[in-house]
């Protein structure tokens, strides 16, 4: 069962830590403009351009946008070392959670309105559901330090304390 759920546990730590740099740093050719947190123009990310022209608050696009770029570096990097997984996703559950919330919010909304006047779809929201979902899982799999079963006596368990 061990193996099992350190298996499953990298697993979904890798896939997490490929979607916490993909929607970062987008290493891929070709990037979409819009989509690349660290290397769009101000006020060219689709989704924080959107909430700050909605909501009035000026910080969500360009500081906000690297904000949480840069903590979602920080939570691919803890959930890609094994001591640290745990935090790693209490982190990416955090930044998944709130970007659930502001999807939620009248200042977004499930479907973001893209550059050329169409939406996504629900495209963003339901990527932010499935993340959530399996930062969540990912606290539940991880194993952790194995606990040791040894049954103390009365007297060995006073003599700890």
């Amino acid at each position: 069962m061990r193996t099992f759920r350190q298996a499953a546990s990298w697993g979904l730590a890798l896939v997490l830590a490929a979607m916490f740099i993909h929607l970062t740093l987008h290493p891929l050719p070709g990037p979409v403009a819009g989509e690349v947190k660290f290397f769009d123009a101000p006020g060219d990310h689709v989704v924080f351009a959107a909430l700050a022209q909605k909501s009035g608050i000026t910080l969500f696009e360009p500081a906000g946008r690297f904000v949480a770029g840069v903590l979602e570096l920080v939570a691919a990097i803890l959930i890609l070392l094994p001591f640290s997984r745990r935090f790693g996703a209490i982190l990416a559950v955090l930044i998944f959670g709130t970007g659930l919330g502001l999807h939620l919010s009248p200042w977004l909304g499930r479907e973001v309105a893209l550059p050329d006047g169409s939406s996504d779809g629900g495209t963003h929201f339901l990527v932010a559901v499935i993340l959530l979902a399996l930062s969540l899982l990912l606290l539940v799999v991880h194993p952790g330090k194995p606990r040791t079963s040894r049954v103390l006596t009365p007297a060995q368990y006073w003599r700890q304390a």
